[in-house]
């Protein structure tokens, strides 16, 4: 008897949005609001996104608690503590719960829901979802939250698949607690991750070996506890913190310095750059001088700076040298922000090994292999990145009009009018944060633009939305124009996706700066949805 396939029911929505992190939660909220029939498919088995997947030790924000919550509540402004000024894994994932729970959303997300395709029918003008394990929904809108780093990168090492021992990405870090004790330990990558995870497991591990392809700039994280005084002052402060975060490029606390590095005296340079670097998080980024990011004479001379104050804390010259970047621009990378980093490899039982000069041929049965040497391990963690921005979209079956599908429209870089909606893909916002911007404060902008957006159809009779591809190639050229005589589109790194073999070179973000690109969201609203077509 032929096998006959049972197809689950179809889910009929008003709104599917696929991802329940910051911008999902923030975007269903607000689609409630509106009124909408509105779910959320999430792959993972909680809320939180980055914050639910990375929870190896020592994950925790770089930017400021307080800068990346939500402003849309003042009740939950009131009710939330933040224990540090830079908070953890475990603390940032229960506040995404508390928000689920206090605003209603979790009964309207459904788990354990990865997107296997989602295919637009004209005739309907509705999207079908299905997800890997088959279940079925159809939607009027469809909205990408997946983020700018969900898509996890595994390097292309033969052999991945024969090693006995424990291994993992950092992104899908086990859930129950890892036994470092006595174990010999390889990780392979040294960006941010790295940089947060070898301080925590350093000392538990009997030995840790790590794997560099490149050094970063990385700079002191300067964490520290909240005490009662300064989260009253803090809760009294969120108008100005937020106000703050609205007029910088970054919608960090930090902004640029507006004066140019040399129109000071090399002792003030020098005063100003100590002065920063005291600071703790992104001062010593987003509060430099502006020109850093433009003048490749003002760049080395800070980028030389760091550089000395590597070179301070690491015991063994050798080992500073290989740990001292001179490859890249100082910012050309993302920074990471680090605590007691560069002190680990002071320790007796931590390694650095310069797969440049020692390349990894393989991961055997009992450990990796270089070109002159075998390491045996017992456990092998790969802190190897993303495929940023696009990957996660990319890796799902996404047709829109006419069958075409996402991965091949974009197969030459990623395009998409105010990064908002891809032409020929009719209501299918994406709301992933492809803006140079502090995730949340981004976020909110976003969500609130795609639900403002989704209640004109309502209100007006329209029931399609789609970018219009002349002006979709027009802001194209204007984000590609912004990064003209930036000192990062010279470097290999992820913000220009080079760190996926053959993913086309662009840059991923759109870098005019948070201000600027939330007056063009709303320049455009208030014109009626300019540069989209409505029907």
């Amino acid at each position: 008897m032929a096998n006959i396939e049972i197809k689950k029911p179809v889910q009929e929505v008003d709104a599917l949005i696929i991802g329940a992190g910051v911008s999902g939660l923030y975007q269903l909220y607000c689609l409630r609001k509106l009124g909408l029939d509105a779910r959320i498919f999430e792959a993972g088995g909680g809320v939180g996104g980055t914050w639910y997947w990375n929870r190896y030790p020592g994950a925790r924000f770089d930017s400021e608690s307080v800068s990346y919550a939500y402003s849309f509540s003042k009740k939950l402004l009131e009710e939330w503590d933040w224990t540090e000024h830079y908070s953890g894994q475990p603390e940032n994932e229960r506040y995404l719960n508390f928000v689920a729970d206090k605003f209603g959303l979790r009964p309207h997300i459904q788990f354990a829901a990865r997107i296997k395709s989602a295919i637009y029918d004209e005739s309907n003008a509705r999207w079908d979802i299905e997800t890997t394990d088959g279940k079925r929904a159809r939607t009027q809108f469809l909205i990408s939250a997946v983020g700018i780093l969900s898509a996890t990168h595994m390097p292309s090492i033969p052999g991945i698949d024969n090693f006995k021992g424990q291994s993992f990405h950092t992104s899908r870090w086990p859930h129950e607690e890892v036994d470092f004790a006595g174990k010999r330990v390889g990780i392979i990558g040294t960006g941010a991750t790295a940089v947060q995870l070898i301080p925590e497991i350093a000392g538990k591990v009997g030995h840790l070996t790590v794997f560099q392809r490149s050094p970063n700039y990385c700079c002191p994280l300067r964490n520290s506890e909240i005490d009662p005084d300064t989260q009253q002052e803090i809760k009294a402060s969120y108008d100005e913190i937020f106000a703050k975060c609205n007029e910088t490029f970054a919608s960090f606390m930090h902004d640029f310095d507006p004066r140019s590095t040399f129109d000071l005296s090399p002792e003030d340079r020098l005063a100003f750059y100590e002065e920063i670097w005291a600071q703790p998080g992104f001062a010593k980024w987003f509060g430099c001088f502006q020109d850093i990011m433009t003048d490749t004479a003002a760049n080395e001379e800070y980028a030389e700076f760091v550089r000395g104050k590597i070179r301070e804390r690491v015991n063994d010259p050798a080992i500073a040298e290989l740990l001292t970047p001179r490859d890249h621009p100082f910012g050309a990378k993302r920074i990471p922000m680090e605590t007691n980093y560069y002190e680990a490899y002071n320790r007796d039982n931590v390694s650095l090994i310069d797969v440049r000069e020692h390349q990894i041929e393989s991961i055997t049965p009992t450990g990796i292999k270089t070109g002159d040497a075998d390491y045996e391990f017992d456990v092998i963690i790969y802190a190897t990145g993303f495929d940023a921005i696009t990957g996660e979209l990319t890796r799902m079956d996404i047709r829109g009009e006419g069958g075409q599908k996402l991965a091949d429209k974009w197969a030459d870089g990623p395009s998409a009018y105010l990064t908002l909606q891809t032409a020929g893909f009719p209501n299918f916002f994406i709301v992933n944060g492809a803006v140079f911007c502090n995730f949340t404060r981004c976020a909110e902008v976003v969500g609130e633009w795609v639900s403002g957006c989704i209640g004109y159809m309502n209100d007006n009779g329209y029931d399609r939305i789609t970018a219009d591809p002349d002006a979709e190639a027009a802001w194209t050229d204007h984000a590609t124009g912004l990064t003209e005589g930036m000192l990062f589109t010279g470097t290999d790194s992820w913000f220009m996706g080079t760190n996926i073999p053959g993913k086309k070179r662009a840059f991923l973000f759109y870098a005019g700066g948070a201000p600027a690109f939330r007056d063009k969201c709303n320049e455009v609203a208030a014109n009626g949805y300019e540069g989209f077509r409505l029907s």
